[in-house]
């Protein structure tokens, strides 16, 4: 515990610097290179903060700003909205294996796109989303709803409900988009671009879904920071936690919705990407401990920074064609997560 109270700082400090530069190279990279001294230059002179002589082609400035930026930003508020819902649903469950698709959010978000892939409108309708993530937001928001509303009972949730209230929903939903797919004469013009929304990718081409869901993610961090004592508390079962005086019922449904639209707001932009909000609480977890408002805040820098690199990776290395994104999560996430695993010598423990 001493040891781990001596790294935090130095953790925090790592992960304060490896955000930015995550982010400067994921803006760098591309088709055409740009150098970092660049990039740092358009960046500071188009921010106003400091004034420089241009002395590069106005359209790397494009490039940065309308094109790579957004997309880079987009990344790393996924990364963070989906590691922060992690740590609040595992948290909550008291259950190392809940990640933010536990819920049926990615079944109802995948519904959603499935919806709006198969309508005979144009998908860019609406003024600053187009009509895929506008569905799949709000298919994700009301299966959350739809579950906990099924596994309340008696003016009580129970975990086991709530949870084998997910798993059957996500298999009912499956079915509904195979079904809608199979039956669809629209679906197979459609199918590839169905695929890679599900395969997961970072879709962003303006900053308005940036400025719209960044604010939504950074709230709803903000959200969770207040109630890192609570799920403290929750640590100690529902039984403990309500010893201490907190109305377990109402914090559930509270971070229950928290976490949900989190992980329906990362959707939105990115697809389902899965792997970041279950593994990197953990990473942290190990690292620095189970005190939830620094884990929270952890999470928030090492899922931005986790997945701007997967993202960069899955555009550049078998460019000009881009891989799934959740390829690279996987890729990078599952040997570092057991190398942690087994340099801790002990077996994994929740507190």
């Amino acid at each position: 515990m001493h040891v781990r109270r001596r790294l935090t700082p130095l953790i925090f400090t790592a992960l304060l610097l490896l955000l930015p530069l995550t982010l400067l190279a994921a803006v760098s990279t591309g088709s055409t290179a740009i150098p970092f001294a660049t990039v740092l230059q358009i960046l500071l002179d188009g921010s106003h903060l400091l004034h420089f002589r241009e002395s590069w082609d106005p359209a790397l400035a494009i490039i940065i700003w309308d094109l790579r930026l957004p997309e880079a930003l987009g990344a790393a508020l996924v990364g963070a909205g989906l590691a922060v819902a992690g740590v609040l649903f595992q948290g909550m469950l008291r259950n190392p294996l809940a990640d933010p698709f536990l819920m049926g959010t990615s079944s109802g978000a995948a519904l959603g796109a499935v919806i709006a892939f198969i309508l005979p409108l144009d998908t860019t309708y609406g003024l600053f989303f187009s009509l895929t993530p506008l569905l799949a937001f709000s298919g994700a928001l009301l299966t959350v709803l739809l579950v906990y509303a099924i596994a309340r009972v008696g003016g009580r949730t129970p975990v086991v409900t709530l949870l084998l209230a997910g798993v059957v929903m996500n298999a009912l939903l499956v079915a509904v988009q195979t079904l809608i797919l199979t039956l669809s004469p629209q679906a197979q013009f459609n199918l590839q671009a169905l695929f890679n929304w599900l395969s997961g990718g970072i879709s962003v081409n303006s900053w308005w879904p940036v400025v719209i869901v960044g604010s939504l993610i950074v709230a709803g961090i903000g959200g969770a920071l207040v109630l890192g004592q609570v799920l403290d508390a929750f640590a100690l079962g529902e039984e403990g936690a309500a010893h201490l005086g907190l109305r377990v019922e109402w914090y559930k449904f509270l971070l229950i919705m928290l976490g949900s639209l989190l992980t329906a707001a990362a959707v939105s932009i990115s697809g389902l990407i899965g792997f970041v909000g279950l593994v990197t609480p953990h990473m942290l977890r190990l690292l620095i401990g189970p005190r939830h408002r620094p884990l929270i805040a952890a999470s928030a820098l090492g899922g931005a920074s986790f997945l701007t690199l997967a993202d960069l990776l899955a555009r550049t290395v078998i460019a000009p064609a881009v891989l799934p994104v959740g390829v690279f999560t996987a890729l990078i996430g599952a040997p570092f997560f057991l190398y942690l695993l087994r340099q801790s010598k002990k077996e994994y423990r929740w507190s």
